[in-house]
């Protein structure tokens, strides 16, 4: 059958009572939806419906996830603040410690809220769209499971640490750079293995220090066995600058862990010393820098503009008619997608139809028709 457009109606109502089925109380439910959606939204299908199940739901049944957030604050200044997630769900944490660092921008020019013993907190573009969106610069970043290689290495020994700036602009789209410090992710390499795509080469790194190949299911599971690992932007070695990659993890995995005394590195695994599962134990970072203690928004809106429109107007490289700049794309696709809906591949179909029954919800979805 292959991939179904699911409306948006219905993606955010199914996905929604899962979740509030699954024990999230419903504002909360409301706040991790959005984030997904926003994900499927941007055409980032890896973060958006692909994970609800497998990254969401099995954690909060498997219990090394909360279902409901327990946000403690460890300690608070007028301009930062350190929290506790308490292995609730990561997109409510990453919202409410966002919100919090825009409040101490708008008060005091800048903010920052670091986070301890968080979960996986979905695309991290949407945080920092929500800072420029309030007229700030917008920064976070979240440490993750051990799966990238160091430069000269061939085990993975920090995460895939996305390091993402928002930036504020006069164009119907903000300025909104978001990936990860490795070539490519966990996510991404899942969902080739869904879509049977192989592995694209120079992207993983095997324990003997050979570039692996082809399946992608086969090398997602030799990255969970330790057998292989994820290159850093740059790839492998430094002759293309993959220390480049790996300096920018690594401060990722600074801010994620050092000012909030979390855990780092191979704690991050999700299992314990006799191999038993348990919670992940991740760390982020939230920056918000308000344009208005400066010279003001529009100023700022204007000139990022001016910046950007002045680098797309570049000549073109042959059979290229178009220059893009962070955040463009994203928006393209919501523009291509806004009336029509979520598509959904087959594995996901089975996932939404296997949630639905185990919860009893009420839905037809139409690849049953």
């Amino acid at each position: 059958m292959g991939k179904v457009i699911l409306d948006w109606k219905t993606t955010h109502d199914f996905i929604k009572d899962a979740f509030v089925g699954y024990g999230v109380p419903a504002d909360e439910a409301e706040i991790v939806t959005d984030v997904l959606l926003e994900s499927d939204r941007r055409g980032i299908e890896s973060h958006g419906c692909n994970r609800f199940k497998p990254v969401y739901i099995d954690r909060i049944k498997a219990g090394i996830q909360f279902a409901e957030t327990n946000f403690e604050i460890l300690k608070e200044t007028e301009t930062t603040a350190v929290v506790d997630g308490h292995h609730g769900m990561g997109q409510v944490i990453g919202h409410r410690a966002m919100t919090m660092a825009i409040e101490k921008a708008k008060k005091y020019g800048m903010g920052m809220v670091v986070v301890r013993n968080s979960t996986h907190y979905g695309i991290a573009g949407y945080y920092t769209t929500m800072a420029t969106k309030a007229g700030c610069i917008g920064m976070t970043g979240t440490n993750a499971r051990p799966s990238v290689a160091p430069t000269f290495g061939v085990q993975g020994m920090f995460g895939t640490n996305p390091f993402t700036l928002g930036v504020p602009t006069d164009e119907d789209f903000d300025f909104n750079f978001d990936c990860a410090t490795s070539i490519t992710q966990n996510g991404k390499v899942e969902y080739y293995e869904r879509i049977g795509e192989e592995i694209h080469p120079g992207t993983v790194i095997d324990i003997d220090g050979n570039p692996v190949e082809g399946d992608a299911g086969v090398a997602l599971k030799k990255i969970r066995q330790g057998t292989a690992a994820l290159t850093t932007l740059g790839g492998i070695g430094e002759a293309l600058g993959g220390y480049k990659g790996y300096g920018f993890a690594m401060f990722v995995e600074f801010l994620s862990s050092i000012l909030q005394d979390g855990a780092y590195g191979k704690d991050l695994d999700g299992k314990d010393e006799e191999g038993n599962i348990r919670p992940y134990q991740l760390g982020h970072f939230f920056i918000a820098i308000d344009t208005d203690h400066f010279l003001g928004e529009e100023i700022a809106r204007k000139k990022a503009g001016d910046i950007i429109r002045g680098v797309r107007s570049a000549k073109k490289a042959p059979g290229e008619d178009r220059i893009y700049t962070a955040g463009e794309k994203e928006h393209d696709i919501w523009l291509q997608r806004k009336d029509s809906g979520v598509p959904i591949n087959e594995s996901v179909q089975k996932e939404m139809n296997q949630v639905r029954d185990d919860l009893g919800l009420d839905y037809i979805f139409p690849w049953e028709k």
